[in-house]
């Protein structure tokens, strides 16, 4: 018996209250961009300079340890993490320690660096430094720059791919409930003031992958439904492609967000932000591909008359599942 998550056959009108969740949507758009503005993002290192100093050692890493022997210092934001590489010895255990910027100040003081050292030395004597690298505020700024322009390319490639495999009105869709995903998890970020850097962007360009994903399936479903059903109102056919699918939306989420969650509790404080932005972009991402980027296509229509002068012209490979 296979598991399922909904009944086979499901017949729920998700368009009844269509302009309702539309509605709602823009709101949350607005209010995750007025939090934007007025309290900006608690950017972390990458973002807003800092220091990194390396740490090697032959007794294993305890980030708990490490965080509690710097906590006098009043350092800020301090991040560490443990470095794992295949090349390591089996008793050399490396960290990454990062510190934000000082006020005032681009690089941290000698003095704050050795006093930095010599707490970190008190967990193991013999404790090596191999390297002390300072980012400053310029490259703080184009790694800013550069996140945006990754974000920014990845969406205006996928709206190229919807636009040439399927109608505008399909690029147009997806491309909007894409910026929706992206703009609700910039504003979750924004609201709750969690720590937002490198790996945030990372776990945006994944969440714009996933959601594609979902949206794809779906406008597949519909497009292939549009030919079977011709006579079918539109609204009719995206209801009946959303209900096809759904069962697949609903497990391919749940299960995700199992393995999510798990990383959340275990993970660890490293990567726990990563972790939140993924649990929050695959909420997301199935709310959007059901609701947002099917009623946009709803809105903008689509055209039904895919008839050629030769009418097997465009249904040679339609058996095809792609």
């Amino acid at each position: 018996m296979r598991l399922r998550l909904v009944r086979e056959n499901t017949s729920i009108d998700f368009f009844s209250r269509a302009r309702i969740w539309l509605g709602i949507s823009m709101v949350a758009m607005v209010i995750a961009f007025a939090s934007f503005l007025i309290q900006g993002l608690n950017y972390g290192i990458d973002f807003q300079g800092g220091t990194s100093i390396r740490t090697q050692s032959e007794q294993p890493v305890d980030v708990a340890a490490y965080r509690a022997v710097l906590e006098p210092l009043e350092l800020g934001d301090v991040s560490i993490a443990e470095v794992f590489d295949p090349t390591f010895e089996e008793n050399q255990f490396v960290a990454m320690v990062r510190i934000q910027a000082q006020e005032g100040d681009e690089r941290i003081a000698s003095e704050t660096i050795e006093a930095i050292q010599a707490a970190l030395r008190t967990l193991d004597p013999d404790m090596l430094f191999p390297s002390v690298e300072s980012v400053g505020p310029k490259v703080s700024g184009e790694l800013i720059q550069t996140a945006i322009i990754a974000v920014a390319l990845a969406v205006v490639a996928i709206l190229l791919y919807i636009w040439l495999r399927f109608e505008w009105q399909f690029a147009i869709g997806a491309v909007l409930a894409l910026s929706h995903d992206v703009i609700l998890t910039i504003g979750i970020f924004s609201e709750l003031q969690i720590k937002f850097d490198l790996a945030i962007i990372a776990a945006l360009l994944t969440i714009v992958g996933y959601s594609i994903n979902d949206t794809v399936v779906v406008f597949d479903r519909v497009r292939e439904n549009l030919r079977k059903y011709k006579k079918k109102d539109l609204k009719e056919v995206l209801n009946l492609s959303i209900n096809e699918t759904l069962s697949r939306t609903l497990m391919t989420s749940v299960t995700t967000l199992l393995a999510l969650i798990s990383l959340f509790v275990l993970g660890g404080d490293v990567i726990r932000g990563f972790v939140f932005a993924m649990i929050w972009g695959v909420i997301i991402g199935t709310y959007s591909s059901i609701f947002v980027a099917s009623a946009i296509l709803l809105v903008l229509g689509v055209k039904r008359d895919w008839s050629k002068k030769d009418p097997s012209a465009g249904t040679r490979y339609g058996h095809i599942d792609t």
